[in-house]
């Protein structure tokens, strides 16, 4: 029997995987518990994080895969057309017709000869349990809530922003959105047309980015020749300053760090609400009396809704951490792939960094792929790889000095990372094919 892979999850990162896969001639069984391709870009998904409004906050051109254009004028496409866009790419390249749609992963086990036994159910079926000689987790980092505990008791409603979808539920109420990351943003920017009040709660200073400058989408300057991280920060800094002013004006705190060492927040509509007055930025909660929110400054407030932005964790609920060499938040990987141990587990798209797009997560599983085939064809450069592991590894930041924070704990910088995968891929290659 060939080797065969398996791969969980059907979003972005599985996609890629899948793609990559059949171009190296790999074998692989797809698993997705919804029952259609798009992962967190599918609101139909019941794992789904999508609300109604949202867009793309990187740019199409910079953000789409290589081999299929989107097939739109829109520069930040919304949910509904990158669904159609992931459609479109399975359908190309027929990707999905090896995978199992309906199916939810529930175990995954290491057996004696160096494989990996997985349970999967599939909806009205009996769970059954196949063996497979390795598996690419793909299941996305953006599907389970983080969710900080207040002190004291609430009487109206808590959600997390994962539970938002449409802001007509923000009709008549005086909302609290804890958390002014992207999503905080567009929740308090939705919530603004339809609620009594909205304030947005926030603990830290955040650089606001414009989705366009001098008439193109920010993101889309300075493509292919990106400036050493200090040079960069100082001309942005100074960009962004020109044309959105200073957000500690608007009532933000400011930044105890320096650009791009923490994601930007690609919304300055918010901004724009703050100057009309239409919400308000408060400080932290520091604990709860029935409707009221006692602030870290002291300062009161009544509510009927708190809406918590506030993130997400990582999970990969059907394998033990011990096999992802997990560290306190997030596991500590090769190349954000590979567990050091190399036990056949291999992790796609557990990697943050602004405008690496999913040409770079194909990108990473193009390295994978090239990996597996030099395992089977290459065993000696497939040993010089995995050697390499055991060495200090690769500095993927850049240059910047990225927050010290969980969910920063796997955030690299698109342009050295790229660079690396790229190079160790034709190291792969060449070796074997020599």
């Amino acid at each position: 029997m060939p080797r065969t892979i398996a791969i969980i999850g059907a979003g972005p990162s599985g996609l890629a995987a899948a793609r990559a896969f059949d171009k190296a001639g790999i074998h692989y069984v797809g698993f997705e518990s919804a029952d259609d391709v798009g992962g967190l870009w599918n609101i139909d998904n019941p794992r789904s994080t999508m609300y109604e409004s949202a867009h793309l906050i990187s740019s199409r051109t910079t953000t789409e895969f290589r081999e299929l254009p989107m097939q739109t004028t829109a520069d930040y496409p919304s949910h509904r057309e990158l669904k159609k866009y992931f459609r479109a790419y399975s359908d190309r390249f027929d990707l999905g017709e090896k995978f199992l749609f309906n199916t939810t992963v529930e175990r995954l086990e290491p057996t004696d000869d160096h494989g990996w036994e997985l349970t999967s159910v599939t909806a009205g079926q009996e769970p059954r349990t196949e063996r497979f000689d390795g598996v690419v987790l793909a299941n996305g980092t953006l599907a389970h809530p983080s969710i900080p505990q207040f002190d004291g008791e609430f009487f109206g409603e808590i959600i997390h922003s994962s539970q938002y979808k449409k802001a007509t539920m923000f009709a008549g109420k005086r909302v609290l959105v804890v958390g002014a990351g992207n999503s905080g943003c567009d929740i308090a920017v939705d919530a603004v047309h339809h609620a009594d009040s909205i304030d947005l709660s926030v603990r830290r200073g955040y650089y606001f980015v414009p989705r366009y400058l001098f008439g193109k989408p920010a993101d889309t300057l300075n493509q292919g020749r990106p400036l050493p991280a200090r040079l960069k920060q100082f001309v942005d800094t100074r960009v962004l300053r020109a044309f959105t002013g200073d957000p500690v004006k608007f009532g933000f705190p400011k930044p105890d760090y320096r650009i791009y060492e923490s994601h930007p927040i690609v919304n300055t509509l918010v901004l724009g609400h703050l100057g009309q007055g239409d919400l308000r930025v408060v400080p932290a909660p520091e604990h709860l009396n029935g409707s009221t929110v006692h602030f870290t400054d002291g300062t009161e407030a009544d509510y009927d809704l708190i809406v918590l932005a506030t993130g997400y964790s990582l999970a990969y609920p059907f394998v033990g951490r011990e096999y992802l060499n997990w560290s306190s938040g997030a596991p500590e990987l090769y190349l954000n792939i590979f567990p050091p141990s190399f036990n056949g587990l291999y992790v796609m798209g557990m990697i943050e960094a602004s405008g690496i797009g999913w040409q770079g997560r194909y990108e990473q599983a193009e390295l994978l792929a090239a990996y597996l085939v030099a395992e089977e064809e290459s065993p000696s450069a497939a040993e010089r790889f995995r050697a390499s592991a055991a060495k200090p590894w690769p500095d993927v930041t850049g240059g910047y000095k990225y927050l010290a924070l969980e969910r920063m704990s796997y955030y690299v910088n698109k342009d050295a990372y790229r660079r690396l995968l790229r190079r160790l891929r034709a190291t792969l290659t060449r070796k074997a094919h020599s």
